[in-house]
This record gives C-alpha cells, sequence and structure tokens, in this order.
C-alpha cells in the first residue's frame, strides 16, 4: 500500500491564525507569500488572501472580525 508524502518544507513553514486561542485559519507558503486558507465560516471571506508575514495575516482577520460586531456566531467580541 503506497503511503501519501507530504513535502516537510511546507509542512514546517505554515502557521496557524488564532484570536483568544481558537484556530481561525493557516497560512501556508505559496509563490513568494503566505497564503490565508480560512477553518473557520466567520473568516471565510479571507480565504486565499495573500500576506507577506503571518502577523499581517493576524491583522487582517483581526480587523476583519471587528467589522463583524453585532454579528452572531462572530469572534468579533473576542478581536477587540
Amino acid at each position: 500500500m503506497e503511503k501519501n508524502t507530504i513535502n516537510a518544507n511546507a509542512t514546517a513553514n505554515r502557521q496557524v491564525i488564532e484570536i483568544n486561542g481558537e484556530a481561525v485559519g493557516v497560512v501556508v507558503p505559496d509563490a513568494g507569500t503566505l497564503k490565508f486558507v480560512a477553518v473557520k465560516y466567520h473568516v471565510w471571506e479571507l480565504d486565499a488572501q495573500r500576506f507577506a508575514t503571518a502577523d499581517a495575516a493576524r491583522h487582517a482577520v483581526v480587523a476583519h472580525l471587528a467589522g463583524t460586531r453585532g454579528q452572531p456566531g462572530r469572534l468579533a467580541d473576542m478581536a477587540a
């Protein structure tokens, strides 16, 4: 049986983006940038956006969540 192989370099370079301990996405190296991959619906609009750094992606998530205040089920209150 053939096992799936994962590029260990790409796996080591991905970073989880968390807001108050909850993972909302990951950034993975892609074409010289970091591509955001959303794992929660409330940040879906940011999926596939590219950032220079993981911090820039996290700031974009916080800004996005701040713009969704008052909508149930969002992390906006935690991002403030």
